[in-house]
């Protein structure tokens, strides 16, 4: 029998996105006791400096950081690492360089979910942080497909921030639900055909609030190809390419 890998997970960014990923990675392990689940370790380092103050402001760089993390999760025990947030991935060479197990990728696969569950999408909108979108990262993998992103005017984009950052302070509000739901409806008022929920605390406002077009939550698409590599039904080198593929 083929031992399962240990999963590393980066988190702490914030620790609500860290918990919603690891509940959703034991969610897609068909177990028939617990030995069947994985073997997580989760380094919840929310001492990481901003991501967003160092895309918008010039700040600190937290890749640096996020390396030396990601080090020692691996000599923690972990096979390969996920990174628990969307904005952190503008990051990601940091990472993958300073370790030598795979850094899995969060965008790459979500790109690949949407393409898969919209078949012939042309246009997709993207919830995401101002930093997060201001890299260019969601719109230059989908452009690679083919696939156009919807352009977010600086109001809405503001709403959308503001939205998360509430949650991580204080939880979901009728505030914050509010901010989103519109963020929402003015996406999908432009033609977007799914919407890719690209900060991984939007999966937690939104959760019970039907959309009437496909919600693709990262979250969700990276803790289910987590599972598959971990229980060697996915190979890395496929992961990898996948994401290289649409780079």
């Amino acid at each position: 029998m083929v031992n399962d890998k240990v999963v590393g997970i980066l988190g702490g960014m914030g620790p609500e996105a860290t918990i919603d990923i690891f509940s959703d990675i034991v969610k897609h392990t068909k177990i028939k006791n617990d030995n069947d689940h994985l073997r997580i370790i989760i380094d919840n380092n929310p001492k990481l400096p901003s991501r967003q103050d160092a895309i918008l402001k010039g700040g600190e760089n937290p890749g640096p950081e996020m390396a030396t993390t990601a080090k020692n999760i691996e000599r923690a025990g972990a096979d390969f690492i996920i990174l628990g947030a969307n904005t952190a991935h503008y990051f990601y060479p940091y990472v993958k360089d300073a370790v030598k197990i795979p850094v899995l990728h969060i965008i790459g696969e979500t790109v690949l979910e949407t393409i898969n569950t919209v078949k012939g999408i042309k246009k997709v909108g993207v919830l995401a942080t101002q930093g997060a979108m201001k890299t260019g990262m969601f719109q230059d993998a989908f452009k690679e497909v083919g696939v156009t992103v919807t352009d977010v005017p600086d109001d809405i984009l503001a709403l959308i921030h503001t939205a998360v950052f509430s949650f991580r302070a204080e939880g979901i509000n009728e505030s914050n639900l509010t901010m989103m739901k519109n963020a929402v409806s003015f996406l999908i008022e432009n033609g977007s055909e799914a919407i890719v929920m690209g900060c991984t605390e939007i999966p937690l406002i939104l959760k019970n609030h039907p959309i009437n077009v496909a919600l693709i939550n990262p979250n969700d698409v990276i803790a289910e190809v987590t599972v598959k590599y971990a229980k060697h039904e996915l190979d890395v080198r496929e992961v990898n390419n996948k994401y290289l593929s649409i780079r």
